[in-house]
């Protein structure tokens, strides 16, 4: 229902109702970077580095730091990836928020914002704070590992897979709402 004085818009939303969804995406972003920085301080106070609580045949707790990106990428480099690093991640901050704030009645694509914004931000507070990543999620099987990582590179991932859900959905709907007539 249309609050008073407002007009409904075409997405069904009103616009006194833009701000408190908005809001919402943003509250999501900041549950996960609290998750994220709890978990690090946590881990990175009760472990050494290098250390490993075994929990499961294929699964540990370990205490590593990661300079680079992904995967450790540029991990190597002299320190200036740090901020390289940071200001993607900042630039993409502003991105997120814009597109946030643009389409805050689309549920899906906002979810997958507010996973990778949450993400980005817990990662960045890393960079900036200690000059790397406290990563402390470790999958392996024998002598294979699948790299450590942590709740915002959980987040960033889940994000990116719903935003190629909703793609892909989005997709579809213009299919089936552009097919065009093939009866005679």
């Amino acid at each position: 229902m249309p609050e008073a004085g407002s007009s409904p818009r075409p997405d069904g939303g009103t616009p006194g109702r833009r701000p408190a969804r908005f809001a919402g995406w943003l509250l999501l972003a900041a549950v996960i970077i609290i998750a994220d920085q709890l978990t690090k301080v946590y881990f990175d106070s009760h472990l050494e580095y290098g250390q490993r609580w075994h929990l499961l045949p294929f699964f540990d707790f370990t205490l590593l730091y990661n300079p680079g990106a992904a995967f450790s990428f540029l991990a190597d480099g002299q320190g200036w990836q740090r901020w390289l690093f940071t200001a993607i991640a900042l630039g993409a901050t502003g991105l997120i928020l814009h597109l946030l704030r643009r389409n805050p009645e689309q549920p899906l694509f906002c979810a997958s914002l507010a996973c990778i914004l949450g993400g980005a931000v817990g990662n960045v507070i890393d960079r900036i704070l200690h000059g790397h990543v406290v990563d402390f999620l470790l999958f392996y099987w024998g002598d294979w590992a699948f790299p450590a990582f942590n709740v915002a590179d959980v987040a960033i991932t889940c994000g990116a897979i719903l935003l190629i859900l909703d793609e892909l959905l989005r997709l579809r709907r213009e299919r089936k709402g552009a097919a065009p007539d093939t009866r005679p």
